[in-house]
């Protein structure tokens, strides 16, 4: 997992890098005043997609005067900086994601979002505000560090695979050699506050849509017998997809079918001709993947023809799993029990099969994604307005937990200072 060093024009100072613990921390609080206050003003500007013009200047002012080397995007408005220390030596990455989603917010908070529909609702300003911050952090201690951090900074992580984009526009290579490890952090505000937590192996799943239209033959509904109704034909196809993941998949081979859409006539004494239903597929291992978007078309056509219908049906293809190197993860426990507290950090027990674009970071360099509990105060975590909903807040006080997690775990990498994790 860890590369060997590469040869060094210098040695730093060593001492002055690995005092990072609880220093880190309070190190991290100093600057969390201005973090929170950018996380605020995102907070206020949400923007959707690939295209966020001020959010991309708003993350350019805060990099500004802290001497690394910036790069925009062509075809979207990412932002990648670049940290070159003090001697050579291997190369991380460290992510944020920058994009909001459409809904419309419902928090009250003073610094709501003033674009009506559009709101951070998964925390990707906090995400923005904790690497600034991080950046901030470590370019303080360039004299003394050995490598370089590269900044990615990605719009375009709800469903628009911001990730593979800034990956094609050259992110991995932005230090002038291939990164060699990668990191990032997910608010999770049905965490506690200042909880980490990560595993080895898959930490998200992979996300697919699908999409089948049942073509049938229209009539009066009033003569059902006169047509082929594709409406309980759609119907019985949803059942059946429903059965088929229960019945094709062992007890431990993780998965989720849904439904999410069924449409067909607009008239209520009208059997329409065809309907239509779609929906997501989650899978957590690529041969299963494989294996149920298959079987989705098998069981839509199979349904279909049984009633004397047609089926089309189609899967789209979205993120991969998102898997963690087991060497990585073992790196970032170690670090982040020793920056934050053994008591904040665990492994979770098992992958929730919510999506991330980061998975294709981690499909190209051995890395790990992992959450940062944020439930607010004078909330229980599994009573708080989960991510994505409209009413969806995190405690701030995180956002120093996360600048200091995110550059102990840098530091770690690129000095191979890896404390022993405390039992």
């Amino acid at each position: 997992m860890t590369p060997a060093p590469r040869a060094a024009h210098g040695t730093p100072d060593a001492t002055a890098v690995t005092t990072a613990g609880p220093a880190l921390l309070d190190e991290a609080r100093r600057l969390a005043p201005e973090a929170v206050a950018l996380r605020r003003a995102l907070h206020r500007g949400p923007e959707l997609g690939l295209d966020l013009p001020a959010t991309q200047r708003l993350v350019l002012d805060a990099l500004d005067g802290l001497g690394l080397e910036i790069r925009t995007g062509r075809a979207l408005s990412s932002v990648t900086a670049t940290l070159t220390g003090a001697a050579d030596g291997p190369v991380i990455l460290l992510r944020a994601d920058m994009d909001a989603l459409p809904v419309t917010e419902d928090t009250g908070l003073p610094f709501a979002s003033r674009n009506p529909g559009l709101m951070h609702a998964c925390g990707h300003d906090a995400h923005t505000a904790m690497l600034v911050g991080a950046a901030r952090l470590l370019a303080g201690r360039r004299d003394a560090l050995p490598g370089r951090v590269v900044f990615m900074f990605q719009p375009g992580e709800e469903g628009e695979h911001g990730a593979r984009h800034m990956i094609e526009e050259g992110v991995l290579e932005a230090s002038g050699e291939r990164a060699d490890a990668a990191f990032a952090l997910h608010v999770q505000p049905r965490l506690p506050a200042g909880a980490l937590r990560l595993r080895p192996g898959p930490q998200m799943a992979a996300s697919d849509r699908f999409r089948v239209v049942v073509r049938g033959r229209g009539g009066h509904a009033s003569a059902p017998h006169t047509t082929i109704d594709p409406v309980p034909v759609a119907c019985e196809i949803v059942l059946a997809l429903q059965t088929m993941v229960s019945r094709t998949l062992a007890a431990d081979d993780s998965a989720v079918l849904s439904v999410t859409r069924l449409a067909a006539s607009t008239a209520h004494a009208v059997i329409p001709d065809t309907a239509e239903l779609a929906g997501t597929v989650r899978t957590l291992a690529e041969p299963t993947r494989q294996r149920l978007h298959e079987a989705i078309v098998r069981v839509a056509h199979g349904v279909a023809a049984a009633h004397g219908a047609t089926a089309e049906a189609t899967v789209t293809t979205g993120y991969p799993v998102t898997v963690n190197d087991p060497g990585f993860t073992d790196l970032v426990l170690r670090t982040a029990a020793g920056t934050l507290g053994a008591e904040a950090v665990d492994v979770m027990p098992a992958a929730p099969l919510t999506a991330e674009d980061f998975s294709y970071v981690l499909r190209a360099v051995p890395g790990a994604l992992a959450f940062l509990g944020a439930c607010p105060p004078g909330v229980a975590p599994h009573e708080a307005p989960s991510l994505h909903s409209a009413r969806m807040d995190i405690d701030e006080d995180v956002i120093a937990t996360g600048i200091a997690c995110e550059a102990a775990v840098a530091l770690a990498f690129l000095t191979g200072d890896e404390p022993e994790r405390p039992r």
